[in-house]
C-alpha cells in the first residue's frame, strides 16, 4: 500500500471572512469601529480547548466512541440482551461456556485446550473449538464479575465498533481525507456481512478484527522497517491464531499479501535492501509463532490424536454447501427488507442466512468501482481490487452458481463429490492444512478489508468533486448496515434458577444429561439436538455436561461417548431404535457408573416419548418440573437432599 497524498486544500475563504479571521472578534456595534477585547484569559482558554479537541488521542476516542454508538444503532436490539437474554443457538451457549471455562482456566492455572466438563465423561480437545482463548483471557475480569453472558454480550455488541475503528486506522495510513477512512471503517464493520457474525458467530467477528489490524502494522513496517514494528506485525498475526484458527488463515494470507510486493520490489538508494526486509519478515513470523505457540501446540496435540479428521465425504460435500453465488454476492444485503422496500426485491440477496450473509451488498459494490477509477493512479489501488475480485472467486467454493443453476466446468471428483478443476478453491482447499476450511463464503470477510478501502476512496472523491452525492451514498448506505436478528431465532434467559438451583446445590460434581443428548457443531456429529440453555446453565450449577457443542468434534470425543451403553442406547432410542433387555441393563449399569445424578428432559413431545421411556427403564424418575424442564434422578436419589 502506498502512501496518502496529502489533504487537498479547500476553497479560499473570502477577503472579508479572512480579515474578520485575523481581526479576532468581530467589531461589536457601538464601538465605533474600536476592536473589542476579549476578557483576561478567554482567548489562552479557548485556544487550549481547541488544541485539546484536535489532539490525536481526542480524535481517535471520539471516532471510536461513534463507531461503537453506530453498531448499537444499527445491530439494535442486540444491545439490550444486556439485560438478561442471549441468541436462542447452541453457539451462544458455547460461547458462553467458552468465557466460563477460560476464566476458571486462567485463574486456576490449568489447561484451557482440553476439557472433561462437557462431552463428559470422554471430554474434548480443544485446539480446533472456538474457545476464543485471547478474548476470554482478557475478559476476564468481566466473567468474574457479572458472569460468563455478560462478557459475550458485552464484546458482541462492542464488535461492530471495534472492527470499525480497526479499519479506519488503515484508512488513514491510505486515503488523505477524514471523511474517507470514517466510510471505509464504517462499510467494513457496519456491514451486514460482519454485523450478523457478531450476532451469531462471536468468534469469526472477533477474529476478522485482526484483518484490518494486519493490515496496519504491515503497512507501517513496509514504509519504516525495524525490529518493533515486525514484532507488532508478529503480536497481531499470533493475537489471531489465539482468537479463531479459520480467521488467523486469513489474517495470514492478508499479511503475506501486503508484504509480498514490498519484498520483491527493488529497494532505491535509501531503503533498507532486500536482506534486511527478509530479516524484518523474519522476525515478524518468528514472533507470530512464539506468540500462537500455545494454540499451535494445542492444534499439534489435537491432529496427533486423531481429533483434526473429518469424514471426506461429509467434508467435501460442505465445501458446495457453504459456497456464495452469483450475482448474490454483489446484491443489496436482505438488510433492505427491514425497511419495506419490497420494490428493490429483485436486486435483493435472496439466499439462506444460516451461516451468514454472503454479499458485499449492492452499494459497497458500486462504491469499489468509483474508488478503483478514482485512485486508479495508484498501484495499491489496483491490488487491492485484484484481492477484492480473487476473494470474490475462492468464495464460490468448488462449483458455479448463478442463480439456482449449478456449473461444474471441467469436472473432476474429489471425495465422492463433483467439483470443478478451474475454481480456485478446489485448489485451495487441497494446500496442507486448509481442507478444514470448509465454508468457502466467509472468505468474503476478507475481501471486505479492501472492498472498504476502495470504498472509502470513493467517498474521498466524492467530497471533492460531488459532496452533495455523499448523503445520498450515506442513506444508501444505512439501508444496507447492519443486521437486526435473523427472524426465526429467537432469545433465551441467560439462567434458569428455578431449573438450576437445586443442582448448583449438589455439590458431588455428578453428571448432567440433557435429552434430547448429542455431540454437535461441526462435522462429524451425533445425536440430536440439545437445548441451547444447556450449556449457559454448566456455568452457573458447576456440573459436567454430557453434550457438547464444538466446532470441530475430535473423533476420540465421539468414539469415548459411544463406548459407554447408557449414552449409545439413549442415542439410538433418540432415533427410533428399540433396546433389548441385555442392551438395557448394560445401559443401567453404566448409568450408575458415570455417576449421573440429573438428567434433564427439555422438549415434551411425541417424538420425546421414547426417550422418558428409556430413562424409566434405566432407573431414573421425575424429580420435579421448572420452566417447562422435567428434571429425573436416579430413583435411589429422589427425595434426598442435594
Amino acid at each position: 500500500m502506498d502512501t496518502a497524498d496529502g489533504d487537498r486544500p479547500g476553497q479560499l475563504a473570502s477577503g472579508t471572512a479572512q480579515t474578520l479571521d485575523r481581526a479576532g472578534p468581530a467589531v461589536a456595534a457601538g464601538t465605533h469601529g474600536r476592536v473589542a477585547a476579549p476578557p483576561r484569559g478567554e482567548a489562552p482558554r479557548v485556544a487550549g480547548v481547541r488544541a485539546l479537541a484536535r489532539h490525536p488521542v481526542v480524535v481517535h476516542l471520539a471516532v471510536l466512541t461513534g463507531f461503537v454508538a453506530a453498531g448499537i444503532a444499527v445491530s439494535w436490539p442486540r444491545v439490550t440482551y444486556l439485560a438478561g437474554r442471549l441468541p436462542a443457538t447452541r453457539d451462544a451457549g458455547s460461547y458462553v461456556w467458552g468465557f466460563w471455562w477460560m476464566a476458571r482456566q486462567v485463574t486456576g492455572l490449568g489447561d484451557p485446550w482440553f476439557t472433561r466438563w462437557i462431552a463428559a465423561p470422554a471430554g474434548a480437545q480443544l485446539g480446533l473449538h472456538a474457545l476464543m482463548p485471547l478474548p476470554g483471557a482478557l475478559m476476564i475480569p468481566v466473567t468474574v464479575a457479572f458472569g460468563p453472558s455478560a462478557s459475550y454480550n458485552l464484546l458482541s455488541v462492542a464488535a461492530p465498533g471495534l472492527l470499525c475503528y480497526a479499519m479506519y486506522r488503515v484508512a488513514r495510513l491510505w486515503l488523505p481525507s477524514q471523511a474517507g477512512a470514517v466510510a471505509a471503517g464504517a462499510f467494513f464493520g457496519l456491514s451486514s456481512m460482519l454485523t450478523w457474525r457478531s450476532w451469531y458467530h462471536l468468534n469469526l467477528a472477533a477474529g476478522a478484527l485482526f484483518l484490518p489490524l494486519a493490515l496496519e502494522a504491515a503497512v507501517r513496517l513496509t514504509r519504516a522497517p525495524g525490529w518493533r514494528r515486525a514484532a507488532v506485525l508478529g503480536l497481531v498475526v499470533g493475537g489471531a491464531m489465539l482468537t479463531d484458527q479459520e480467521m488467523s488463515v486469513l489474517v495470514v494470507v492478508l499479511a503475506c499479501a501486503a508484504l509480498l510486493p514490498w519484498l520483491l520490489r527493488r529497494p532505491a538508494a535509501a531503503q533498507p535492501g532486500r536482506a534486511a526486509r527478509l530479516r524484518s519478515a523474519a522476525l515478524a513470523g518468528g514472533v507470530a509463532v512464539a506468540a500462537g505457540s500455545p494454540q499451535i501446540v494445542a492444534v499439534i496435540q489435537q491432529t496427533r490424536s486423531g481429533g483434526a479428521t473429518s469424514p471426506p465425504a461429509q467434508l467435501a460435500a460442505s465445501y458446495a454447501a457453504y459456497a456464495a453465488q452469483l450475482p448474490g454476492m454483489f446484491e443489496f444485503s436482505p438488510r433492505v427488507t427491514a425497511f419495506g422496500l419490497s420494490g428493490l426485491r429483485a436486486f435483493t440477496y435472496g439466499g439462506r442466512t444460516g451461516d451468514g450473509i454472503p454479499t458485499y451488498g449492492l452499494v459497497l459494490s458500486v462504491l469499489v468501482v468509483l474508488g478503483l477509477l478514482a485512485a486508479w493512479r495508484r498501484r495499491s489501488a489496483w491490488l487491492l481490487a485484484l484481492l477484492w475480485l480473487g476473494c470474490a472467486a475462492l468464495a464460490l467454493g468448488p462449483v458455479l452458481r448463478v442463480g439456482s443453476h449449478v456449473f461444474v466446468p471441467d469436472a473432476e471428483t474429489l471425495s465422492g463429490v463433483r467439483v470443478s478443476g478451474v475454481m480456485p478453491y478446489t485448489w485451495f482447499v487441497r494446500v496442507p492444512g486448509l481442507s478444514g476450511f470448509r465454508e468457502p463464503a466467509r472468505i468474503l470477510m476478507l475481501g471486505m478489508v479492501p472492498a472498504g478501502l476502495l470504498a472509502g476512496a470513493a467517498v474521498n472523491w466524492l467530497r471533492y468533486h460531488g459532496a452533495p452525492v455523499i448523503a445520498l451514498v450515506l442513506a444508501l448506505g444505512v439501508l444496507e448496515a447492519g443486521w437486526s436478528g435473523n427472524p426465526g431465532i429467537g432469545s433465551m434467559p441467560t439462567a434458569l434458577p428455578a431449573v438450576d438451583r437445586p443442582i448448583a446445590a449438589d455439590h458431588s460434581a455428578s453428571l448432567v444429561v440433557d435429552v434430547p443428548f448429542g455431540i454437535r457443531g461441526g462435522i462429524p456429529r451425533i445425536g440430536g439436538r440439545f437445548d441451547p440453555e444447556a450449556q449457559v446453565l454448566a456455568t452457573a450449577d458447576g456440573h459436567p455436561r454430557a453434550v457438547a457443542f464444538l466446532s470441530r468434534v475430535p473423533a476420540p470425543t465421539i468414539a469415548g461417548i459411544l463406548r459407554h451403553a447408557f449414552y449409545a442406547r439413549l442415542i439410538a432410542v433418540q432415533h427410533g431404535q428399540l433396546s433389548t433387555p441385555a442392551q438395557l441393563a448394560a445401559a443401567r449399569l453404566d448409568a450408575r457408573h458415570l455417576g449421573i445424578g440429573w438428567v434433564l428432559v427439555w422438549r415434551w413431545s411425541g417424538r420425546i416419548r421414547p426417550s422418558i421411556r428409556y430413562l424409566h427403564e434405566t432407573g431414573f424418575r421425575l424429580d420435579y418440573k421448572a420452566d417447562g424442564v422435567k428434571v429425573y434422578r436416579p430413583a435411589s436419589l429422589i427425595g434426598r437432599p442435594p
